[in-house]
This record gives structure tokens, sequence and C-alpha cells, in this order.
């Protein structure tokens, strides 16, 4: 699983939790209780601890299951707390601020964000407040982010490990390219970052686009991995690369002469901005951007109660719609004409309205995880 988060670029520290387990266990067998209706526990089962007095005791109640009452404490579910806890410690402190500890810091301002889906989501309570049992320093702050089930469609025989899932869709991304562009690239060094890109994207795109809470459809057939496709993460890549090509052919002609440097934005005369896609790209993309990075930016960990929700799909929603508008502006009205100073005025604020999509582009991708393509 640690390789398939860190194909999907997902931070995710690699720590032993050898030595957490071993502190674990010892806390467990301290406050569990060893006798299971009389007869002896099973292989691997440490014994149960009351859990109903510890959510009365801190006065949590507010989101956990009523039917939580005693924890059968194992040594799998040891092992899975050991490995929360080893990442809280080992995790940059850099990072993202906020959201994970230090020991040296301490644990109070410290939140946790379980990500748990619908049907483990009573156990996961039950590992939050074990966890806050066991661990004299756990995380005072744990909130639960539920995802709806999942349902797939065309899979290719019995249902897919998420490591096959990643190299189903690489392979789909492969295809899709060497029929655009012909040929066998799956090995070429040059395609191998690209490649990886859009299979994230890919994966992203499809997986945020719908709200976490709700239920996700998968389609796994290759008409979903398309470029020309206007609801895929490829697409909303394919209109970045364009952006990136766009200005580094501005770039190169500047270089050869055929065109002034940029000048100063404030000489720029934005009333040579009257084409109707120009409008559209400021008013309904660029001018709401800062709106939904305020809902969508930063989880609202200070509502009362044990859940929190994501927004993911606004962004995701947000930048398709993005690169449809800015695919139909960009195909029907040329940038970069013919190097006559007439031109050049017009030329330089579509360029900087261009500049400010670019950005917009960029910035929704960054909170996505992914990574800008300068050519595909």
């Amino acid at each position: 699983m640690l390789t398939f988060l860190q194909q999907l670029r997902v931070d995710w520290p690699a720590a032993s939790e050898r030595a957490s387990s071993h502190t674990l266990r010892s806390h467990a067998l301290k406050e569990v209780t060893s006798a299971h209706d009389g007869r002896t526990l099973s292989p691997g089962i440490l014994g149960r601890l009351c859990l109903k007095e510890l959510v009365e005791e801190q006065g949590r109640t507010a989101g956990y299951d009523s039917n939580l009452d005693n924890c059968l404490v194992t040594e799998d579910l040891l092992s899975v707390l050991a490995e929360l806890q080893e990442a809280l410690w080992h995790w940059p402190e850099d990072s993202h601020p906020g959201l994970a500890g230090s020991p040296d810091t301490g644990t109070d301002s410290c939140l946790v964000v379980h990500v748990v889906s619908c049907e483990e989501e009573f156990q996961q309570q039950k590992l939050d407040l074990l966890w806050r049992k066991l661990v004299d320093k756990a995380p005072l702050r744990q909130k639960h982010l539920i995802c709806g089930p999942v349902k797939v469609a065309g899979a290719p025989g019995p249902l897919m490990t998420a490591p096959e899932y990643y190299k189903f869709r690489h392979a789909q991304v492969c295809k899709a390219s060497a029929l655009k562009h012909g040929g066998d690239l799956a090995h070429d060094p040059a395609w191998t970052e690209i490649f990886g890109v859009l299979s994230v994207a890919t994966i992203k795109f499809e997986m945020l686009s719908t709200a976490p809470q709700s239920q996700l459809f998968l389609a796994l057939a290759d008409k979903n991995i398309s470029t020309k496709g206007t609801k895929s993460g490829t697409f909303v890549m394919y209109n970045c690369a364009r952006l990136a090509t766009l200005f580094e052919s501005y770039k190169c002609s500047m270089e050869q002469g055929l065109y002034p440097t940029f000048p100063p934005v404030s000489s720029l005369d934005f009333s040579l901005l009257h084409d109707e896609g120009e409008w559209l790209l400021l008013f309904n993309n660029i001018l709401p951007f800062p709106d939904l990075l305020s809902q969508t930016a930063m989880l609202d960990c200070t509502a009362p109660g044990l859940h929190i929700t994501a927004r993911t799909e606004m962004m995701c929603k947000f930048l398709v719609q993005l690169s449809m508008d800015f695919s139909s502006y960009y195909n029907r009205v040329h940038i970069l004409g013919e190097p006559r100073p007439h031109r050049f005025g017009q030329m330089f604020v579509r360029l900087q309205l261009l500049r400010a999509v670019r950005e917009v582009l960029h910035t929704g991708l960054a909170m996505l995880g992914l990574p800008p393509l300068s050519h595909i």
C-alpha cells in the first residue's frame, strides 16, 4: 500500500512500527480484561477493553456510534495503531503545519484526520478511542472523513487491489498515447514521467470528482482515458501542457527577435480584450478562484462533532470547466499572430490573461497534489 501511495504522490512516512507496537502491547496488557466469557482467548487476541466509559468520561459522545462498548484488542489492531503513531512522530515538521506533531513539540495542536470507508467507520472509531486510551500523548483532535462505497463497472475479472488498479490505469494511458502519437512509448525514458503524471491525474480526478460521502462509480473502459474527453484528468493535464507550449513558443520567438519583451502590466490596454471567450475566462474562472480556494483549501476542523467533510469535487469540476473554456477559446483565437507591431498590444493582453489562467490551473492542480506538465 505504501508503494501505491507513493505512486499517487501522497506523502506517507515509511517508519518502522516495531518499537511502538511493543510499547502499545505493554500498555494494552495492563488495561485489558483477559477473560472472555470464561473462555481462553484465541491466539492474537489480547483481551477486551471498555471504550464506552472513555467516551463518557471525555464527553465525546457526539458523533461516535452509540453501540461502541467493548473493544476486542488484537495484535493486528495494535499493529495498525503503531503505524499511525510512528507516522505521527516521523512526519516532516514543515510539510503540513497543524496536521502532525513531533516528540519535541507535543501533540496538543496536532490534528489527525481518519479517512475511512463507510463500511469501516465503526472499526475506525474503535481505533480512535483505543489510541486515546493506550497512548498518553495521543492526538487530542481526531476527526473522521467518511467515504462512500465504490462500485466498479467493466472490471477485467476479480476485484483489483489498489496497486493493480494503478497498473491498469497506467497501461491504459500508455495505450491511448501510443494510438495518438504512434509507436510503443511505454519504454521511452522521455515519456516515463509524463505517463506517471497522467496516470495519477486520471485516478485522482476519477476519485475526487465525486463528493467523498457519495457513492463512487468507477468505469474502467478505455474510452475514459483520452485528451479529448472533457471530464478526465488527462484532458486537464493536456490543456496545462498547451498553455506551457504557448508561453515557450512566445519565449523562443522573443529570443529570435520576432516579438518584443513583455511590457509592464500597468502599460497594457485591457480594453483590447473584447472576445466573449476572454471575458468568460475572467469572470467565470479567474475572479471566482480565490473564493473557491477558501472553500476547498482547508478542512473545517473547528466544527463540533466527530465528522468533517472535504470538497474535492468542487476543485475537480472547476479545473475541468476551466480547461473546457480555455480549450474552446484557444482553438478559436490565434494568440501568437504575425510579428507586426500594430498587433502586439492585443497579443500581450491576451498573454497576460492566459498567464492568470495558467496560475489558477497550476494552483488548483497543486491542491490535488499534481505537478503541471510542460508538454505531452
